[in-house]
């Protein structure tokens, strides 16, 4: 078996797995916990005496093990953060008859007005006359960097 530093090639693919495990944990999302665990389980085959390299016997277990250590890695991924959520991407353009809070008043003239809609804050005017915080505003349509909006009446008239 090939010495590194006195280390076998066993132990060195078991500190490099950790290594990439520790840097998955640091950074999330690279998904090298994958390759890192495999390492690992193929370092322990070699320092308890496996040859996965040499013998026909050690091949298939080391990729025998190497594949299901990648398929449980993989779940456990899935797991934790489960893949049937798509993440959200909102344009100006899909707002158009959304409902939101006025949180800075909102005036024709002028883009300083703000809005809170689907849970984002956006520049707005209003179409018509001022809409003072607190009142509740439809979007009608997006120009530009900003979208324009109208006041929704108590009985949800416009």
């Amino acid at each position: 078996m090939v010495e590194l530093l006195g280390l076998s090639f066993g132990w060195l693919l078991i500190v490099f797995g950790v290594v990439l495990l520790i840097i998955e944990t640091l950074n999330p999302g690279f998904f090298i916990a994958v390759p890192g665990t495999v390492m690992i389980i193929l370092g322990i085959l070699l320092v308890i005496g496996v040859d996965v390299f040499n013998s026909p016997y050690g091949v298939v277990v080391g990729v025998a093990i190497a594949i299901i250590a990648s398929i449980v890695t993989i779940l456990i991924y899935r797991r934790i953060n489960p893949g049937d959520q798509s993440p959200t991407t909102i344009s100006r353009d899909s707002l158009i008859g959304r409902e939101g809070p006025v949180i800075k008043k909102v005036v024709p003239g002028s883009i300083a007005g703000k809005v809170l809609i689907a849970g984002q804050e956006w520049s707005a005017r209003s179409e018509e006359g001022d809409i003072p915080q607190g009142k509740t505003v439809r979007v009608v349509r997006s120009e530009g960097v900003h979208i324009v909006v109208i006041e929704v009446k108590q009985d949800g008239s416009i």
